[in-house]
């Protein structure tokens, strides 16, 4: 080997390794999962995660650092977005080979899913063709401003915080399914459960909109949402 490559070589990895260094911590990986549901303050970034904004700046200044995240300013406020949907397809891909190779995730999934029966079983075009036609009703739990970002197909938006006063529009006769902002959240888990006490039939879908875009499968937004707003999201 010609040593005189070595110390370009050396710099290749080391660029590549600026990317593995900003994942390297689980709340920046949280942050990222955030981000993908769509453009966060700081603020909001440090309430969901449950740390303290100068934390959360830190792991910010990290992420930009590593050019995944990019930001704008609007009066005193910044706000953070993901740089590319690449990224969110990314820290899908970080997480399936994180369960396809470490037996403590797959038990802590299955310990967080609790009843497996609320599972849903069916695979993603199954789903999407009985959306379609109106066998099952699909329900994004995620705050009303995640879901103007974009939302699965054929979904209707019902906040956690608003199943419950809103119940008459979910009909009684069809399955609902629900989903958030993927497996590792538990709105749809906390939302499952009250439908099933009050006598829905309910599943939870582990997707959300970054492994429904890495798989390939369309996402919905509104039209007024500018390319810049949905650097993320693809159709």
């Amino acid at each position: 080997m010609n040593e005189t490559h070595r110390p370009l070589q050396d710099l290749l990895y080391e660029q590549v390794a600026r990317i593995g260094k900003a994942l390297s911590s689980p709340k920046r990986l949280e942050i990222l999962d955030l981000l993908a549901q769509g453009e966060k303050s700081v603020e909001r970034l440090a309430e969901e995660t449950g740390i303290d904004i100068k934390l959360a700046s830190a792991h910010l200044r990290v992420l930009k650092e590593g050019r995944l995240v990019m930001t704008r300013r609007q009066g005193r406020f910044i706000f953070y977005r993901l740089s590319g949907q690449d990224v969110a397809s990314l820290s899908v891909k970080v997480r399936s080979v994180a369960e396809q190779h470490l037996l403590e995730l797959r038990a802590a999934l299955e310990q967080m899913s609790g009843d497996i029966g609320a599972l849903d079983p069916r695979n993603r075009a199954d789903l999407l063709a009985q959306a379609r036609r109106g066998e099952v009703v699909v329900i994004d739990v995620r705050p009303a401003e995640e879901y103007q970002t974009a939302h699965l197909p054929f979904a209707r938006s019902l906040p956690l915080a608003e199943i419950e006063s809103r119940l008459a529009e979910l009909p009684m006769d069809r399955e609902i399914v629900a989903y958030c902002r993927g497996p590792f959240c538990v709105l749809s888990d906390e939302a499952v459960a009250m439908l099933r006490c009050l006598g829905f039939r309910a599943r939870k879908l582990g997707d959300g909109v970054s492994e429904w875009q890495a798989a390939g499968l369309p996402l919905e937004f509104p039209a007024t949402t500018s390319a810049t707003d949905i650097s993320y999201v693809s159709r």
